[in-house]
């Protein structure tokens, strides 16, 4: 566009601006170098500021007669940001070099800021001139030195155009000082699959003026690309403008590829549980897991809260697991939580995550388990052990199903499928006050109780065979027969540890089994007596009643009738059960 064709100023605007009005004389006033133009972009009115440094007469500099106080080399640039910033609207800047009143030239840097009507209509443009001649001379400086840095470092203008970078970017890259200013981080060097994620971020922040992060792939002059961490830094002028961003980057790339290499080894171990080891505690064909198999079936479809019960050991985990695989989320997430295992001071912060600053070590913001698992299913494991105040929060996650990230007050929707397990009795915690009411309800919406391995003793023969197969495959042993008096050893003892402990018997004698017949040490399966309390032998019923009676019928808890006898809560349960004791009497009295 060629400036003989824009309009030159009337003789009334001239004489407007000389009979002057309020606004001419308040910007008359400002210590600064200031102006205003017409919606054309020709200037109006400058003031006395601008007037003085310039040397040039009001008369002179109206229109386009400004352009006389450029320097040659800069004003083509200059008129082309400014033509630009005309057709756009939109506020914009842009350095140039301005001739002072003596004839030398000191860097400004040009400042537009559209004013509009109460209709939106454009009116004029008000304009400020700010000096940076000591900022350039820095930066001519400060070349130099960061030359010598061996880190890449580039700078930038406000709006993100790049102005200049040091020589290791220059060698990273392969582009020119003289290419840079016309190459992007975006459309260049950036990775395509980046692009958008790393222009969003760019704009919010730059429009922002806050110091940010943030980690993206850059193209290197021999076609690859390498991970880097962006650290952006501004620097403000006098009135608190940003005039320069200061953009280092910290090559991650080795890092990120470590990061890839553990996901993608988690992900195919995880893959490789799901064939081998995750459904063991499920093999076998009795009627009491029969039982919990059909409830999965009925339940997995659904979208229905679902509360596992049983023993530790049992595998109320790999029953999660169906549920999950069963379902329509199946190619979702499935994500598991130790609620007994996380501090109680960080289970808000792993439960819902936490804003950058929530607390002391919070150096970025954290996404929790329920925003991982959103789309998917949340497995909460131990969930009678989570604290009071947790219980609260999870209790209006399934009513109102949302969460709030710690140090925020903003609420954000998950859509998730909660399965819980615990091996307490809930409803006794429910009595005694250590857990809600109401969130149990809400989590007992499908109870399954998975039954422990004494009371499914014709699965055992099944279970000790698979297990043996897959342990002798890993310890590289041929494994042909099982001792018959094993296998009896196995279905008379109780299993307080259940599958587990089953597992562990059984890893443990193939690693000492010298031959093609397995067997164990008996002294394996013995129950150890108590360290304290009386041992349960001749009379153990009359004991265990006596027990339950000074408890109230409560079995577990350091009150508990298991307590007062020094045995574990398990086996008191499955000698209650084989002694066909009663222990709700015991409550009622």
């Amino acid at each position: 566009m060629s400036t003989s064709a824009l309009p030159d100023p009337t003789a009334s605007s001239v004489a407007a601006v000389k009979r002057g009005d309020q606004l001419s004389m308040m910007i008359d006033k400002i210590p600064t170098l200031a102006w205003s133009c017409r919606p054309d972009g020709t200037t109006e009115f400058l003031n006395q500021r601008w007037l003085d440094y310039t040397g040039l007469s009001l008369e002179a500099s109206l229109g386009w007669g400004w352009k006389v106080a450029i320097h040659p080399d800069d004003l083509e640039k200059l008129m082309n940001t400014w033509l630009r910033v005309l057709a756009s609207g939109e506020p914009g800047d842009e350095e140039a070099r301005l001739r002072r009143f003596d004839g030398e030239y000191r860097w400004f840097l040009f400042r537009a800021v559209p004013v509009r009507d109460e209709q939106g209509k454009l009116v004029r443009w008000y304009g400020t001139n700010t000096d940076i001649e000591g900022l350039k001379r820095a930066e001519a400086e400060l070349r130099r030195i960061v030359d010598l840095i061996p880190q890449i470092i580039f700078v930038i203008r406000p709006d993100g155009v790049p102005l200049y970078a040091n020589q290791v970017a220059h060698d990273y890259t392969g582009i020119t000082p003289a290419e840079l200013p016309r190459t992007g981080f975006g459309s260049r060097l950036s990775h395509p699959e980046d692009v958008e994620r790393l222009r969003t971020i760019r704009q919010e922040f730059l429009s922002r003026g806050l110091p940010f992060e943030l980690e993206g792939r850059m193209l290197g002059k021999d076609g690859g690309y390498r991970w880097f961490l962006l650290r952006y830094n501004a620097l403000w002028d006098e009135q608190g403008k940003v005039v320069r961003w200061y953009v280092t980057a910290t090559d991650i790339h080795d890092r990120k590829h470590a990061e890839e290499k553990i996901q993608n080894e988690n992900l195919a171990l995880r893959e490789e549980i799901d064939r081998s080891s995750m459904f063991e505690e499920i093999v076998g064909s009795s009627a009491a897991l029969r039982g919990v198999l059909a409830q999965v079936t009925k339940v997995a479809p659904t979208d229905s809260t679902v509360l596992i019960l049983g023993e530790t050991g049992t595998g109320k985990e790999l029953i999660a697991r169906a549920i999950h695989k069963r379902s329509s989320r199946s190619t979702r997430a499935f994500i598991r939580v130790n609620c007994a295992a996380i501090p109680a001071s960080l289970i808000a912060s792993e439960l819902f995550g936490h804003e950058k600053g929530a607390f002391t070590g919070a150096v970025q913001r954290r996404l929790g388990r329920f925003e991982a698992a959103d789309g998917g299913t949340i497995f909460l494991d131990e969930i009678g052990d989570l604290p009071a105040e947790l219980q609260i929060a999870l209790l209006r996650v399934l009513q109102e199903r949302e969460i709030e990230r710690v140090g925020s007050s903003h609420s954000i929707a998950v859509d998730v499928r909660v399965l819980a397990a615990t091996n307490r009795h809930l409803e006794g915690a429910v009595e005694h006050g250590t857990f809600r009411q109401d969130l149990y309800y809400r989590l007992n919406v499908f109870p399954i109780q998975v039954p422990p391995l004494r009371e499914r003793v014709d699965d055992i023969p099944m279970l000790v065979e698979y297990l043996i197969e897959r342990y002798a495959k890993k310890a590289g042993k041929s494994i042909r027969t099982i001792k018959k008096h094993t296998l009896e050893l196995f279905q008379a003892y109780d299993w307080p540890g259940n599958v587990r402990e089953l597992q562990n018997v059984i890893e443990r004698a193939v690693v000492l089994c010298d031959g093609e017949t397995f067997s164990i040490d008996e002294s394996w399966l013995k129950v150890k007596p108590a360290v304290q309390g009386p041992t349960l032998a001749a009379g153990e019923k009359s004991l265990i009643e006596a027990a339950l009676a000074a408890s109230h019928g409560r079995i577990s808890g350091l009150s508990g009738a298991a307590a007062k006898l020094g045995i574990p809560r398990q086996t008191l349960e499955s000698k209650i059960k084989a002694l066909r004791i009663d222990k709700l009497w015991f409550r009622a009295r």
